[in-house]
């Protein structure tokens, strides 16, 4: 009986690790559909893959001798996040933002409009890992996507409105970057 017992429970997790797997490649698959989308809308766009992140920069002011960000270095940026469930983002998947123009694509009401101010974050464990991987290399000017699956994300954590498992999509424009800290 334990025999069977200790069977099924490896059959069970078996099944689990591949239903992870097959939701993760459905998401990779999401991405990269999105990403050959943009490029073919944006065909000077360059995308930087970098483990498990995806940043597709759409455009840049920066200077070609201007620093990029740099683990524990700082960033000052607006960003939309957006929950990715498909190869397109939907105003309606927007979870968070410093952007009022998305914010109103997205249809909030805010009666604090506080929250769209640049924010200043630093390159560190502190950010998501799909996050922090993508913006390794940004620089004061870009304008990018920065794309993961929910393995660099929150993994099998909810977090507000953000399901569990979830890939997700930045929109990022880099306003300043400080190596200095």
């Amino acid at each position: 009986m334990r025999k069977w017992l200790l069977i099924s429970l490896v059959v069970l997790s078996a099944c689990a690790k591949q239903s992870l797997k097959t939701t993760y490649d459905q998401q990779t698959t999401y991405i990269e559909s999105f990403v050959d989308a943009r490029m073919k809308e944006t065909p000077d766009a360059v995308l930087t893959r970098q483990d498990g992140a995806y940043r597709l920069t759409l455009s840049s002011t920066a200077a070609e001798d201007a620093p990029s960000l740099q683990w524990g270095h700082r960033v000052k940026l607006d960003y939309g996040c957006f929950v990715l469930s498909s190869a397109s983002l939907s105003s309606g998947n927007l979870v968070s933002t410093t952007l009022k123009d998305l914010a109103t694509q997205a249809g909030w009401t805010l009666s604090d409009e506080s929250i769209f101010q640049p924010v200043t974050l630093t390159l560190d464990d502190s950010l998501v890992e799909g996050l922090s991987r993508g913006l390794t290399g940004v620089k004061a000017g870009d304008v990018a996507y920065i794309l993961f699956t929910g393995e660099y994300g929150y993994g099998k954590s909810e977090r507000g409105t953000i399901p569990a498992l979830s890939a997700l999509a930045y929109y990022v424009q880099i306003e300043e970057i400080d190596p200095n800290e």
